[in-house]
């Protein structure tokens, strides 16, 4: 007899997390609650609760969560100019924290014995998902079903609807992706397929959000982005909710060819992972808020805050959202956001996101002391010879009892 009377389960509706509730209702003998997230995956959500219904599921959560997740998560993280071993924009990492607070959050409502996901054995998402469970409930328990079941293939999931008459519509009437895809409003990401195969390249076809660079318009487009306290706020002078200034530059950035990425990433498993991603609002996010930065930073703060941002990524990365680590860190990012305020000014052509202007009523860039024209006296040029000097006595000191540099 299972000690699980009920147990809030990440669905999709698709073939693996429907296969998940009958699973759960077999082999816990549990009542199985469904919860399916918006967060700009661009496919309609609301067919989940027809198929929740169908599994016998009387408890059906469907919400749409963009806003809560550009606003709360994904703009925070920007803020510390966030990029996981020098390229990757973290679209993925990102969205589990969301996930994970409304599984308990309901898990909590229902009260439901555990929650489960659809994550697998071999990738970073199980540990995000109950890294952040356990934070929030440390007594919850996480069903995760790749960890425990024997169904290890397609044809084998297949066999498991045939046998149990689950509904799954598109498993003989559309033919099933190569690739194993998660989107949400931040990105796309592909993986499987002939990308297993870090030298192969991946197929134009599989791009969904972008135009190839080379077929991307002749003309560039720019755009005013205004920021507030290091967040877009505003596109060409409209001002927008998160959400919906990502949405816009993912559509600006994709028509011009922006955001592709194809890398080799290190998983927290301990296995190196090929992997693609379409990300185009957030590559221009990127470049643009380190544009702002440029004006409105002080220098050590700013060089400081890039010595705490791959600690940061990692952080994400890895799980951790709601460690103490992150919370401290964010606190940190946070106060240095204050002045940065501004807009800048953003030129996108065939795959580049070009920073064309930046100007700020907080700027720390004082033309009159940087010119290369007359300063009139702003800036004594004779005190350079002071400051070097001080800067190179250790040097000075060690070279003249013959420790030469060679």
């Amino acid at each position: 007899m299972s000690d699980v009377n009920k147990v809030v389960l990440a669905y999709s509706g698709g073939l693996d997390t429907s296969v998940i509730v009958k699973w759960l209702q077999e082999t816990y003998g549990c009542e199985v609650v469904t919860f399916t997230a918006d967060i700009g995956q661009g496919e309609e959500v609301e067919p989940a609760r027809e198929k929740a219904k169908a599994l016998g599921v009387k408890e059906i959560y469907i919400e749409d969560l963009r806003e809560e997740f550009v606003r709360d998560y994904v703009y925070p993280m920007f803020r510390a100019n966030t990029i996981y071993e020098g390229e990757y924009l973290l679209g993925t990492s990102i969205a589990r924290p969301l996930i994970a607070k409304r599984l308990i959050e309901i898990a909590n409502e229902t009260g439901a014995d555990a929650i489960s996901h659809g994550a697998t054995g071999k990738g970073n998402d199980q540990v995000r998902f109950e890294l952040g469970a356990y934070a929030l409930k440390p007594g919850v328990k996480v069903i995760a079903p790749w960890r425990e079941w024997d169904l290890t293939s397609r044809e084998k999931l297949m066999n498991y609807c045939e046998q149990h008459d689950i509904p799954v519509d598109f498993s003989k009437s559309k033919k099933k992706s190569p690739y194993s895809m998660d989107a949400n409003l931040l990105h796309i990401s592909y993986e499987g397929g002939i990308l297993e195969d870090p030298w192969a390249e991946a197929e134009e076809d599989m791009w969904r959000w972008s135009v190839s660079p080379e077929a991307a318009p002749d003309q560039p487009t720019y755009i005013d982005l205004t920021f507030e306290k290091g967040d877009i706020v505003a596109i060409d002078g409209e001002f927008l909710k998160p959400h919906d200034v990502l949405a816009k530059l993912n559509q600006l950035g994709g028509d011009n060819g922006i955001g592709r990425l194809d890398i080799v990433e290190n998983r927290y498993v301990g296995m190196k992972s090929r992997g693609c991603y379409e990300t185009p609002g957030g590559t221009i996010m990127l470049r643009a808020h380190r544009a702002i930065e440029s004006l409105t930073l002080d220098r050590e703060a700013a060089h400081l805050k890039d010595e705490l941002m791959p600690k940061y990524a990692e952080v994400i990365y890895n799980g951790y959202w709601w460690s103490p680590e992150r919370r401290m860190l964010q606190a940190a990012i946070d106060e240095t956001q204050t002045f940065v305020n501004g807009v800048v000014r953003m030129k996108l052509y065939k795959g580049n996101a070009i920073v064309a202007g930046r100007k700020s009523e907080q700027s720390l860039f004082d033309e009159s002391i940087a010119t290369f024209e007359d300063d009139a006296g702003a800036y004594d040029q004779k005190d350079a010879e002071g400051f070097i000097k001080l800067n190179a006595l250790r040097l000075r000191i060690a070279a003249g009892k013959g420790r030469i540099a060679s």
